[in-house]
C-alpha cells in the first residue's frame, strides 16, 4: 500500500535534516516539523498566553496552519531553526509542544506530508496510513557529522549529541510515557554511518511507494 504520510524521528547528527526535505520533494508532498510549526505559530502572531488557553487551541491551529509553507521547498529554508528542545523547560515549553503535537495530528488528518518530528510516530501510532520512519547511527559518527556541520570541536560536539540524547528520551518519558525507544516503534530504522542523505531518501521513499503492483 502506497503511503502519503511519513513521519521522519532522527537522532541528532544522523542527518534526518537532510533526509526529511529530500524524501518531501521527491514524493511532491508538504514538509512540516517542529521548527517550521514553531516558526508558523510566531508569523501568526501566536502569543505565550494564547498557547496556554486550551478553549482557544482549535483556532489558533487553524491560524497556524494557514502559515505553514505547502511545499518542501518553501519549507526547507527553516529546518535549520534552533532546534526547541534548547529552550528553557517548563509549562511554556510544554504548552508549545502542546499546541505543536495538536497542530501535527491535523495536518496528518489532512492525509498527505512528511513530518519530521522526535515523536510523531508516537503520536500517530495509532494510525495505519503511515510510514513511520527512524533515521540513526553511531555515536561516534553522529557526533563527528553535528561537528562538522556546526564547525564545533570534538568536545563541544560531543557534549550537544549527549544533551540532544538525553532530551530526546526526556521528551518520550515525560509525554509518552516511554521509558525506552524501540526500533518496534517504528516501521522502518535507517543507520546513516554507510548510507548518504541520497540513499537513504531513496529507500524512504521506495517503501512508502508500497510493494509493486501486478
Amino acid at each position: 500500500m502506497a503511503r502519503t504520510l511519513i513521519c521522519i524521528s532522527a537522532s541528532d547528527g544522523a542527518g534526518g535534516e537532510e533526509i526529511a526535505p529530500l524524501v518531501a520533494r521527491r514524493l511532491g508532498l508538504q514538509l512540516v516539523d517542529e521548527q517550521i510549526v514553531a516558526w508558523a505559530a510566531e508569523q501568526a502572531g501566536v502569543t505565550a498566553e494564547a498557547v496556554a488557553d486550551v478553549e482557544r487551541r482549535r483556532s489558533l491551529i487553524e491560524r497556524l496552519l494557514d502559515h505553514l509553507p505547502q511545499t518542501a521547498a518553501g519549507a526547507s529554508a527553516f529546518t535549520g531553526y534552533v532546534p526547541l528542545d534548547s529552550a528553557e523547560p517548563g509549562p511554556a515549553g510544554d504548552e508549545l509542544r502542546g499546541l505543536i503535537r495538536s497542530a501535527i495530528e491535523e495536518i496528518a488528518d489532512r492525509g498527505s506530508a512528511v513530518i519530521a518530528s522526535h515523536a510523531a510516530s508516537l503520536a500517530l501510532s495509532n494510525r495505519y496510513d503511515l510510514l513511520r520512519v527512524l533515521i540513526t547511527g553511531s555515536e561516534e559518527e553522529r557526533r563527528a557529522r553535528f561537528g562538522k556541520a556546526r564547525g564545533l570541536s570534538e568536545r563541544e560536539a560531543e557534549k550537544l549529541v549527549a544533551r540532544g540524547d538525553a532530551n530526546r528520551a526526556n521528551y518520550f518519558k515525560r509525554f509518552y510515557g516511554v521509558g525506552a525507544e524501540l526500533p518496534t516503534h517504528y516501521d522502518l530504522v535507517l543507520n546513516t554511518d554507510r548510507l548518504s542523505p541520497e540513499e537513504a531518501a531513496d529507500i524512504v521513499v521506495h517503501a512508502a511507494a508500497g510493494p509493486p503492483q501486478g
